[in-house]
């Protein structure tokens, strides 16, 4: 579904990304883990043709179509109820608007249907945001830190949104820095750190090959051996 190899990205004289390799296979959720300023979020800018590279290969096996984007930003009307955001979008997708309110429900907004995203808490909107990514059933699903404002038991929520997403067909690519969160929900991850992947492979793997299995999988462990950075 992703065929990234050789990326290098540079703004002026900063390396962003150096000689980043990496693929995602179809139907499976894949994470790049790593501390804010790593380069995830400029990643992702380069696979949603935001941004050029300055070298290597990118490739994307989905149209704009069929591609569901959800940024820390939400692309999200602020004055318009949560229900008049998801109505518009289905209007420019061509989704019939009945899809709408199970939406909602999915992610656990049916109440708050119509209150303006002014009015709502951070975790809300970005519930909505993600529920407006998914809306058009996407064949690849792009998140830049989906739970980052959520309390644990919504990110639970979310995840188990993310699983059923997948199994019904989506590929699902996000960025994280919770470790915890990648290990339960991922089937391969990258570590990501100053603009180079110091390592990939199963959540699991990982840990075994790091010796970090010492009472339960701690990817976080891992991290700071190969790299010297807590996250």
């Amino acid at each position: 579904m992703i065929n990234v190899q050789n990326l290098v990205k540079s703004f002026g004289e900063q390396m962003v990304l150096s000689d980043v390799s990496f693929e995602v296979k179809d139907q499976e959720i894949f994470a790049l883990l790593g501390p804010s300023g790593a380069g995830k979020t400029t990643i992702i800018n380069i696979l949603t043709q935001q941004l050029d590279p300055d070298s290597g290969i990118v490739e994307v096996d989905a149209t704009p179509k069929e591609l569901g984007l959800m940024f820390d930003q939400g692309g999200l009307y602020p004055n318009l109820s949560c229900l008049d955001n998801l109505n518009l979008y289905a209007r420019i997708y061509e989704i019939p608007l009945s899809n709408v309110g199970v939406i909602l429900k999915s992610v656990g907004l049916s109440d708050s249907a119509k209150k303006r995203v002014t009015t709502l808490s951070r975790g809300m909107t970005q519930r909505l945001a993600l529920a407006r990514a998914i809306l058009c059933k996407p064949k690849l699903l792009i998140l830049d830190e989906p739970t980052s404002a959520l309390d644990p038991g919504t990110a639970r929520g979310i995840c188990k949104l993310l699983q059923h997403i997948r199994e019904q067909g989506t590929t699902i690519f996000l960025t994280t820095h919770n470790m915890d969160e990648a290990l339960k929900l991922c089937d391969r991850v990258a570590l990501l750190n100053n603009g180079k992947i110091v390592t990939q492979g199963a959540p699991i793997d990982l840990c075994e090959q790091h010796n970090a299995m010492r009472t339960v999988p701690d990817l976080e462990a891992v991290f700071l051996e190969l790299t010297g950075v807590e996250l």
